[in-house]
Order: structure tokens, then C-alpha cells, then sequence
């Protein structure tokens, strides 16, 4: 029944990934498409492909397909010796380690990805996926080193049905194929073969089942999309400076090799031979410089010297046999190289960094850093690669996202219903950004104030929005100003104007807290008047406190009693002393309307056309 499930789900997850992007209706006419394959930045995979562009330049006789495959293998193999033999060079090790650092730092909110979604359950799922499961923190930063120095990563999934992801595995680049292409009914599908040997995936292998068959939807392939020569693989970070290192180290060896051989001095031997026959020279010098010259030589077994043997390094001192009248014994000494100055190599080094994008302060090849703006530039261009890698990476994350939701049983527009995000890489970029706002605010503000443009003027114009997102923000910030009388409400009488229906201030403070579209809150619309009237409504249950100690304003708050014990006048309010005669008044003209209008029956209605007055 297992097996039944999961074959169900694989084929539906084999569904969803045949097509070249993930497309869904998030809402009236907008879309939003998922290209989890970068098929929208390659095109044409046919024609932009390594293994066609191979057949171009050296396409004199016909190849197989089989053989084209097996020529770019074996290509990708030899690329990663190289790249294994330069992840070993001491600057490019700590450039491989700057790079990961820079794309996995952490936000001021100790969080390395951050989730973005208008959906609380999708936005839990996501994070238990990547930071239960995935565990990004520890794990993102080996990932992205490796596909910073072989240009490609694999990550196998562990699908299962109601569950999702429930683990992953990565795969070295030596051992994984990618196929596209392969299937004529469907060219956009992509599948993956792993050798388990190590070597070129090719058919015989599969044959004897030496190799494992993955979906697309199995495997996540993180790939540095900055070359199309390299498809359908991506170029290592390594790959611009691989010349120049391979330079940089012959350079560097030869300089070695030459400080050994001549930064020494040497010291000249001048031996008079006097009348001795040319046959006998040779042994006469030999002679002569075994005497002059002995080499102590260690025994390894005892760890002491011994001076028995008489070794000679005709590297170290030079011995030549003269003769004459005036000739006698002289030593002379050859001075050795000197060299002050590595010009050769920084101009080899100099090159090798700006391959890689490294500034040279990040490795403390800059002693004098006054130049603060320089470096500070430096630093802007060096944030904006970091933001394309972080780029590349979050999109592959991104997939591994949509087959987490999807096997969890969300569909529709809800997998795609999310973002992800990795921390910007720079302070000073993320400070550019903020200082570009706030000149534009700044800008704007002073327009609007001196009224030589209008806010809409300035959403358009200085912000490049929309009407309709400027309308947006206009009703949100209406919304917000409501929220901020509500919260100054509970701040300062202790009520909640949302709840209680009153609030303390003018007539229509509580007005402004509804739209109209939405009207007065349930319950406070008179038509719902409930049964004996609003809560509070109606006699006080506790009797006034007016002229009593316990009154808020103290027992006498206008002053009336103080006054008449000081003899002082004291002007009450008016009284209404008239107000029975006015209500006789009242009662009189009445009662004559009502006699006017009821004389009889017919004319007791006040809009009968008998009561009209003749012109």
C-alpha cells in the first residue's frame, strides 16, 4: 500500500515538473510562474548546449550522441581535478570560504532564510522544512561552497506521501549526469544518472544497473548559470582564474627553484698546480678539496655525526686548477641574487583576485587602508556577485519548497504562495539602499510642503508607482492612522474603542475607526438594537456622586458652597421659570391645529385635497 502511494504521488510530482515553468492564478488576472529549471534564462537548450557548441567548432566528422555525452563527462572530470588541486592554493581556499560565508550570513534576527508568506500553515511547513529537516543553518554553507567550486551541487530527495521531504543527500558532481532532451514526445523533460563508479555514465553501465535514474523532481541542481558554454551544467567560480593560477604556481615555483640555486653565495678556489703533469691534475685537485672541505653527515640509527665521509657538493663552492709564474692559491667569492621586489608574481596574483572578485583587503593584502571609499567601492561591486549566487541558490531552494508542499497536499496557487530570501551580503550595500530612500523621501516631502507638486506627483514620479499603488498605500495609511487612535485610546482612558463602541474625544472619533465599506461593527447598529437596549444603557444602577467627597472633581466642583459661606454673589445658572407657561402655550396651539384639521371626518386627513385653500 506504501509502494502504491508513493508511485501515485511520484507521478503526479512527474506532472507537475514536465513542463518548462510552474504557472498559477494567484488572484483575478496575475500569475505567477516558478521556472525551477532556469529554462527562461538558458533558451534553446539544443542549440546553447556545451555538447552543440563542442560539435561546431570540431563537428568535421559525425558523432554519436553517445559520444558527445561521454567527450563532455569526461571534460567535467578533468575540470574538477583541477579544481581539487586549486581548492588546496591558500587564497583560493579562503575565496571559496569568504564567498559561502558572504551568501549564508545571518539577519539581525539570527535567521540565515527568511520565509515570506501571507499563509500562517505554509509559512510553518516551510520553516520545519528548512530549519528541521534541511537544517540550512549548518548545512547551507557546505552546500554553497561546492557549488561555488565545481559550478554544480546535487541534492537527492527523500519524497514521501502526506510527510514531504524528510531528508536529503548530497551527491558529489563526479558522479551525477544530467539528461535533457532525451525524450522526444517530451523535450523539456529532465532526468538524472548517477554512476556510482565515479566515472563517464554510459550505456554499458546502465546495462549492468551500475547507475541510478532520478526524476527531476528528485534532485536539486544548484548550477552557476553564468556561462551558456557550459550547459547544461554550470561554470565554477574557479574556472576565469584556473589559467592564471596554473601560471601563478609555475611562477611561483621558478622563483623558488632560482633563490635556491643562486640567492647563496659562492666562493671560489683557486688552487696553483704548479708543474704537475696534466694527467695527474684531477687527482690533485681531489685531493685538495677533501682536505679543504667536509661535510658532517648524520647517522639516522645513532643521531650523531660523522665526519668518516667526505661528501661533495660542487654546488655550494667552485675549485679551479691554475698554474703561471704569478699564479698562486687564491679564494674569491661570487656574490648571490638579489632580489628586493616580486614584481612577476602581484602582477600574476593581481590578476588571479580579480578573477575570483575578491577584494584584496578582504584577505589583508592591503597594509595601508586609509583609502576607505576605494575599499568601501570595493565592496559594493564584491556585494553585488554575492547577490546573484544568493540568487541562484534561493531558486533551487525554491523548488525543494513547491515538492515539499505539494507532496503535503497543497495545491494549486498555495504551492507557490510563498518567498524565500537569503541575508543581503553587505552593510555598506544595504546602507546604499537606505540612503537612496531617504533622499527620496526627503525630496519629496519638501515638494509637497512648498506646494510645488501634488502627493500623487510624487508617488508617480519620485517613487515610480502606480495609481493603483499609490491608492493602495493611501487606504493603508488611513488604516494605520485608525490602528494609532485606537492604540492611544487604550494608552491613555484604558479603552478599546473596537470593543466598547466609545471612544473619548470628538463626535466622530469612532466613526474613524470603520470604513465605509464595512460599516459599523456588529452589535452597535441601531437596527440591531438587542432586547432592553445597548449594554450600559438606560439609570445608572449606582446613584450620582455629585456634592460628595467621592465625586471626581471633589464634593463642590463649581464653587457654589464656598462662596455662600463667604457672603460672596453667586450667579446660578438660569432657571427655566417659564417653562409651564410655554408648555400651556405649546398645549393651546395645538389644540387649535387639531380643531382646524378634524371639523369632520372627510377632513381629518392633512394631506386631503378638500383642506387645500382656494387662491
Amino acid at each position: 500500500m506504501a509502494e502504491e502511494n508513493k508511485s501515485n504521488l511520484f507521478s503526479r510530482l512527474r506532472k507537475l515538473f514536465s513542463t518548462d515553468v510552474i504557472i498559477r492564478n494567484v488572484g483575478g488576472k496575475q500569475l505567477k510562474v516558478v521556472d525551477t529549471d532556469n529554462i527562461q534564462s538558458v533558451g534553446n537548450l539544443d542549440n546553447n548546449s556545451r555538447i552543440d557548441r563542442y560539435n561546431r567548432m570540431y563537428g568535421a566528422g559525425v558523432t554519436t550522441a553517445y559520444n558527445q555525452g561521454e567527450i563532455l563527462q569526461a571534460t567535467r572530470i578533468e575540470l574538477f581535478k583541477d579544481y581539487e588541486a586549486m581548492d588546496s592554493d591558500s587564497i583560493i581556499s579562503s575565496a571559496l570560504d569568504i564567498y559561502a560565508d558572504e551568501c549564508t550570513a545571518k539577519d539581525e534576527f539570527d535567521d540565515t532564510l527568511t520565509i515570506t508568506t501571507n499563509n500562517d500553515k505554509i509559512h510553518k511547513v516551510l520553516h520545519n522544512l528548512f530549519y528541521d529537516i534541511l537544517n540550512v543553518e549548518f548545512n547551507l554553507w557546505p552546500w554553497t561552497r561546492s557549488v561555488l567550486k565545481y559550478g554544480d551541487f546535487y541534492l537527492h530527495l527523500n519524497i514521501t506521501e502526506k510527510f514531504g521531504i524528510t531528508n536529503v543527500e548530497p551527491i558529489s558532481a563526479y558522479e551525477m549526469v544530467r539528461e535533457e532532451g532525451q525524450d522526444p514526445a517530451n523535450p523539456n523533460k529532465v532526468t538524472f544518472k548517477r554512476d556510482m563508479m565515479g566515472g563517464i555514465a554510459s550505456s554499458t553501465m546502465i546495462h549492468r544497473n551500475e547507475t541510478e535514474e532520478y526524476d527531476n523532481f528528485e534532485i536539486a541542481h544548484f548550477r552557476l548559470l553564468n556561462d551558456t558554454n557550459f550547459l547544461p551544467y554550470g561554470r565554477s567560480l574557479l574556472e576565469p582564474a584556473r589559467k592564471v593560477w596554473k601560471q601563478l604556481t609555475l611562477m611561483e615555483d621558478a622563483m623558488l627553484i632560482h633563490r635556491i640555486m643562486r640567492a647563496p653565495d659562492k666562493r671560489i678556489f683557486k688552487i696553483d698546480i704548479g708543474n704537475i703533469p696534466p694527467n695527474e691534475v684531477d687527482a690533485f685537485m681531489e685531493g685538495m678539496i677533501n682536505k679543504m672541505k667536509k661535510v658532517p653527515f648524520m647517522d639516522e640509527t645513532t643521531g650523531e655525526y660523522n665526519l668518516k665521509y667526505n661528501m661533495q657538493n660542487i654546488l655550494e663552492d667552485f675549485y679551479l686548477p691554475v698554474r703561471g709564474a704569478e699564479s698562486g692559491t687564491q679564494i674569491e667569492t661570487t656574490p648571490g641574487l638579489q632580489m628586493d621586489s616580486i614584481p612577476d608574481i602581484e602582477y600574476l596574483q593581481n590578476r588571479m583576485l580579480g578573477a575570483l572578485k575578491i577584494p584584496k583587503a578582504y584577505l589583508g593584502y592591503l597594509e595601508d587602508t586609509t583609502g576607505k571609499a576605494s575599499l568601501a567601492s570595493q565592496d559594493f561591486r564584491f556585494a553585488r556577485t554575492i547577490e546573484r549566487v544568493q540568487k541562484i541558490i534561493v531558486s533551487e531552494l525554491t523548488k525543494v519548497a513547491i515538492v515539499h508542499l505539494y507532496s503535503q497536499g497543497f495545491t494549486d496557487e498555495e504551492i507557490v504562495d510563498f518567498s524565500l530570501k537569503l541575508t543581503p551580503p553587505s552593510t555598506y550595500y544595504e546602507r546604499e539602499k537606505l540612503e537612496l530612500w531617504t533622499s527620496k523621501a526627503t525630496l519629496a516631502g519638501d515638494l509637497v510642503e512648498k506646494k510645488l507638486f501634488s502627493r500623487f506627483w510624487a508617488y508617480e514620479h519620485i517613487f515610480n508607482m502606480q495609481p493603483e499603488q499609490w491608492m493602495e498605500e493611501q487606504e493603508r495609511i488611513a488604516a494605520d492612522s485608525q490602528e494609532f487612535f485606537r492604540l492611544e485610546q487604550i494608552k491613555t482612558e484604558g479603552n478599546d474603542p473596537k470593543k466598547t463602541g466609545q471612544s473619548f474625544g470628538t463626535a466622530h472619533d469612532i466613526a474613524s475607526l470603520y470604513k465605509g465599506d464595512q460599516g459599523v461593527p456588529k452589535g452597535y447598529d441601531e437596527k440591531e438594537m438587542p432586547e432592553g437596549g445597548w449594554p450600559g444603557a438606560g439609570r445608572p444602577k449606582e446613584p450620582g456622586t455629585y456634592g460628595k467627597h467621592s465625586h471626581p472633581l471633589g464634593w463642590d466642583p463649581a464653587g457654589h458652597k464656598q462662596n455662600k459661606a463667604a457672603g460672596r454673589v453667586v450667579y446660578e445658572s438660569q432657571k427655566l421659570d417659564n417653562y409651564k407657561g410655554l408648555k400651556d402655550n405649546l398645549k393651546t396651539k395645538s389644540e387649535a391645529l387639531r380643531s382646524t384639521y378634524s371639523k369632520d371626518e372627510k377632513k381629518s386627513g392633512l394631506l386631503n385635497e378638500e383642506n387645500l385653500l382656494d387662491e
